[in-house]
């Protein structure tokens, strides 16, 4: 009989890894990167299956773990809250977005750090972010012809007064870089792999300031010609990647042109302006060439150009019938609050909200690239975290991988990465900000729901919160301690009933999966 007992509780509390250990590196900083390289890289394994009376966490932690998986029982009627530091209340009938997917961009400089290394390394690299062992990345961004990310200013048709486009064409860029990994993608997804192109500005010849950069809008004579230019685009690409595009935005940050100092490639677009265009001329020349099927996105911005930037458009009954979509990016969220994602989500219920660019430049610490920060990859999460909460379906990180300085970039604004390369190495390292994308990318599914979730008492200033329910029924909790200290934290279900406790360290984010 004892025997018998020891072995139930070696089976209620089974703890198992899926994932290979992480090869750590500390570079000073306040966590560690997991280091990969032609041989090795500590990929998470297979979906572990679990039944309807456990509880699958996942944890990543500022000190120790990097998707460390758990399976362990359900608690159903055996918590109660004198035992919890506070609780989550989830109920999945309270729905609201349908999830699009998670994702990176494949800019110039990101391709070419890719292809920097071994082939083998290469794979690996690949493999981490689409692979199902991986993050299962099934959203990727590419900007049309050049971004400060890439080498050099250019586009895909640099020839004066060539309004007929007789010239156009892609570049060793797309040739020998981004269309080589965009098909690997494609082939290691294990579902359809949606691809969303921007353009950052038109060629020079056809700006108002004769610049790629700088403040300079669209010459007037030219609205149908770069209306053909990218739509050219769309059979070029397309013919050339062997599969469809799924959408794109007609402007990377548009109010950029308007700002005399913007040292990267831009085009200035006025809200009324970008209106007029798609009502009458960009809407009607994609329509017209068969790309109505793409989804289209307009502002491609931040939230502060929210609401009042998209209005025109959506107000207009020519240009919004073309409008599928809502782009946002991520560089004030931390000055604006949420509340315009809500307001736009109201004003245009049946538009969905994307986030299409993340990054995080110069800042805490006064470096670009701070190999293994931890305070980074918390500002994903609970970014990503926030917007999942209002509205947002999906989440685009920017370049997949840069160099030691964060680039290359033509004009010197480097970044940091999720994932950074080292060539003369042969190696890559893998930092917190690729676990906060992966926490979502891999647990959440495309065609999830999110789903009502509230933090009791005081705690939410620590703890951040979102949840899902995949198509398959699970329910996904998110939550990040963003604490110096552990806390035990119980779920409730949408019958009020605890179902689990948990105990989130100190710094430490977690994915909890449970059948409904």
């Amino acid at each position: 009989m004892y025997r018998f007992k020891v072995l139930i509780l070696l089976f209620l509390f089974i703890k198992a890894s899926v994932s290979s250990d992480c090869v750590q590196r500390n570079y000073g900083y306040s966590s560690f990167v997991c280091v990969c390289n032609s041989t090795f890289c500590n990929f998470d394994g297979v979906t572990t299956p679990f039944d309807s009376t456990e509880v699958k966490v996942i944890k990543t932690s500022i000190d120790q773990f990097r998707n460390y998986e758990e399976i362990l029982p359900r608690l159903d009627g055996t918590v109660d809250s004198s035992q919890v530091d506070f609780s989550i209340f989830v109920n999945p009938n309270v729905r609201r977005q349908e999830v699009v997917g998670y994702g990176g961009a494949f800019t110039d400089s990101a391709s070419m750090n890719i292809k920097s290394l071994s082939q083998e390394a290469q794979d690996n690299l690949m493999n981490m972010y689409f692979g199902d062992e991986g993050s299962r990345y099934n959203l990727a961004r590419i900007p049309i012809a050049g971004s400060d990310f890439s080498t050099h200013p250019y586009s895909y048709d640099d020839i004066d007064g060539d309004v007929d486009l007789v010239y156009f064409n892609l570049t060793d860029e797309d040739y020998s870089y981004k269309i080589p990994l965009l098909r690997q993608a494609v082939s290691l997804a294990s579902e359809d792999f949606y691809i969303l192109a921007s353009p950052w500005s038109p060629p020079s010849w056809m700006k108002t300031n004769g610049k790629f950069n700088e403040s300079g809008e669209l010459l007037r004579e030219m609205w149908q010609p770069y209306a053909n230019y990218l739509v050219k685009f769309f059979e070029m690409y397309e013919d050339n990647l062997g599969s469809t595009l799924w959408g794109f935005t007609p402007q990377n940050e548009p109010l950029g042109g308007f700002d005399p100092n913007w040292s990267f490639n831009t085009c200035g677009w006025s809200a009324e302006d970008s209106r007029d265009w798609i009502a009458s001329f960009l809407g009607p020349t994609v329509s017209n060439a068969g790309y109505r099927r793409l989804q289209f996105l307009i502002d491609d911005f931040n939230r502060s150009t929210l609401p009042w930037y998209t209005l025109p458009t959506l107000s207009n009954s020519t240009s919004e019938q073309y409008v599928d979509g809502i782009a946002v990016h991520w560089y004030d969220d931390f000055t604006f609050g949420p509340e315009p994602l809500d307001e736009t989500h109201e004003i245009a219920p049946d538009k969905f909200i994307l986030y299409t660019e993340a990054c995080v430049d110069r800042g805490t610490p006064d470096i670009d690239v701070a190999l293994g920060t931890w305070d980074r990859g918390e500002m994903y999460v609970t970014d990503i975290i926030e917007n999942s909460n209002h509205w947002v379906t999906g989440w685009i990180d920017w370049n997949l991988a840069l160099d030691l300085q964060g680039g290359p970039n033509w004009v010197g604004n480097f970044v940091d990465a999720p994932v950074i390369v080292n060539a003369t190495a042969d190696e890559f390292y893998v930092q917190p900000m690729y676990y906060a994308v992966n926490l979502f990318s891999r647990n959440v599914q495309r065609g999830a729901t999110a789903i009502y979730n509230v933090v009791s008492n005081d705690y939410n200033d620590f703890i951040r919160t979102t949840a899902f329910q995949n198509p398959n029924g699970e329910i996904v909790l998110i939550a990040a301690n963003t604490a110096e200290k552990a806390f035990t934290i119980g779920v409730i279900n949408e019958n009020s009933e605890y179902i689990f406790k948990y105990t989130i360290e100190a710094k430490t984010w977690l994915a909890i999966i449970y059948k409904d």
